[in-house]
């Protein structure tokens, strides 16, 4: 640069008159990025009274005084950011150019290769301000250290509440059921509710064994989760009246994928869900709640003997 000063000519921002060049509008003009208070080339252009373009001009000839805690370049993210925020950037919207930034150091060093007098003035006051705005960020950082421990406590509390409420979810919907249940007579709504969300419990897959199925079984069997495939062990008769080719086939259609076998050899009714869990009807699914009946969790180590049998 030699030691000439830098003239002022036609800047992009009208330069500053020292004089204007308030210290609540300077402050204006910092700005926290990357957790670090800089100010912008233009900015700082403005205030030295010279174009933008020679300012950067001037840093890239001294780029050895400019290491990256003086100075650096917004990324295209950050840049949007601050023309949505500020209109005043509006003019780089559409710039190639990314922003340079300047941080406290960084803009003393500016003031030193400008060699200018107005440049010597302003980076005094300009040091000032980051001193003011570092001050204050002090005197408050006490307060933001407790909001955030208070936001982080809330955020425990909620996690903890969310946790409950999962708990009280999956028992209303079948997540958590009573080692055994006994349904009295004309108790119909409730057993084929309490057999539906049995049903949804199941994940993986849905075995039951049943000699007597219709309708309302595979209405019942309907309520099951995506993904979850049934299979239902029932006798020949029961496939020919109700659980035919056809019925199977229009299931299958809307909640895949239920498989039939003909299976003659079982008394007693048996659910069997994701091939850990093993209910025992003292009745058809179909006839729950149409009279007396109990439906008893079994040991899981019955679950292979039936299944073999399957």
């Amino acid at each position: 640069m030699g030691d000439k000063e830098i003239p002022v000519i036609s800047p992009e921002q009208p330069p500053i008159a020292v004089s204007d060049a308030t210290d609540s509008y300077i402050k204006s003009r910092i700005f926290t990025i990357r957790g670090v208070q800089v100010m912008l080339d233009r900015d700082l252009a403005a205030l030295y009274g010279v174009q933008t373009k020679v300012l950067n001009q001037a840093v890239k000839r001294n780029l050895a005084r400019f290491p990256k805690e003086f100075s650096f370049l917004l990324g295209k993210d950050e840049q949007e950011e601050l023309v949505t925020n500020c209109d005043r950037f509006a003019s780089a919207k559409h710039s190639t150019v990314p922003m340079r930034a300047f941080s406290e150091h960084g803009v003393i060093m500016v003031a030193s290769i400008l060699k200018s007098d107005i440049a010597a003035i302003v980076s005094v006051r300009i040091t000032r301000a980051f001193v003011a705005m570092r001050k204050a960020l002090a005197s408050v950082a006490p307060l933001l250290l407790r909001i955030e421990t208070m936001e982080r406590r809330q955020i425990t509390d909620q996690a903890r509440n969310e946790e409950r409420f999962d708990i009280i979810f999956k028992a209303m919907d079948g997540g958590d059921f009573p080692p055994q249940k006994v349904f009295f007579n004309g108790k119909h709504y409730d057993a084929y509710s309490f057999a539906r969300k049995l049903v949804r419990k199941a994940t993986k897959s849905i075995v039951l064994v049943d000699n007597y199925c219709d309708d309302i079984t595979l209405d019942i069997l309907s309520q099951k989760r995506g993904g979850a495939d049934v299979t239902v062990a029932t006798t020949q008769k029961c496939i020919s009246d109700f659980l035919t080719p056809t019925a199977v086939e229009k299931f299958n259609k809307q909640n895949p994928t239920l498989t039939v076998k003909a299976v003659g050899i079982f008394h007693d009714r048996f659910l069997i869900l994701d091939g850990t869990e093993l209910y025992h009807f003292g009745a058809s699914l179909k006839d729950l709640g149409r009279h007396y009946c109990a439906v008893t969790k079994m040991d899981a180590m019955f679950i292979p003997s039936i299944l073999e049998r399957i």
